[in-house]
């Protein structure tokens, strides 16, 4: 199966958000804030892209690449803030190829790497991942919120 990545529309969150809920089922989604975070993306591509993860007709997932800077990579670097395969769509490779295109669309940027997190029981994830070359840090990452999370857009 080779999926296609069609670049999302804000007419779209309607399919993204429920996907987005799944993916953070465990840690729960405040969806309204997950919207306006989404808006703030589509309406600035020069932070990165959101897209559907299409199989023929069907959505099967979704991924966000955002573009950061760190002297560690000698300048600008991807971050694969989210990739979302639906279940009944894993093992066809479609994990693959999403990290194809993200390493594609980094490339054509000139961004120097690709950062990922993955959750530690998330074991057939880190497997993919390491397949597809990405290596484990052996550090932790941590996280202090300066300001909260974004207002609503109604």
């Amino acid at each position: 199966m080779i999926p296609a990545f069609r670049p999302a529309t804000t007419d779209d969150l309607e399919t993204v958000i429920p996907l987005m809920a799944r993916l953070y089922a465990r840690a729960g989604l405040d969806e309204a804030r997950a919207r306006g975070a989404c808006h703030d993306l589509l309406a600035h591509p020069e932070f990165g892209g959101l897209w559907l993860i299409q199989a023929g007709s069907e959505t099967a997932g979704y991924l966000v690449i955002t573009i950061c800077y760190s002297l560690e990579f000698y300048g600008r670097f991807a971050l694969l803030d989210e990739l979302f395969v639906d279940a009944a769509w894993r093992g066809n490779g479609i994990g693959t190829q999403a990290l194809a295109f993200a390493g594609e669309f980094a490339r054509t940027r000139g961004l120097r790497a690709i950062r990922l997190e993955v959750a530690w029981e998330n074991a057939r994830g880190r497997e993919l991942y390491t397949r597809c070359g990405f290596q484990l840090d052996e550090r932790n990452l941590m996280t202090r919120w300066l300001a909260p999370p974004p207002a609503i857009i109604e």
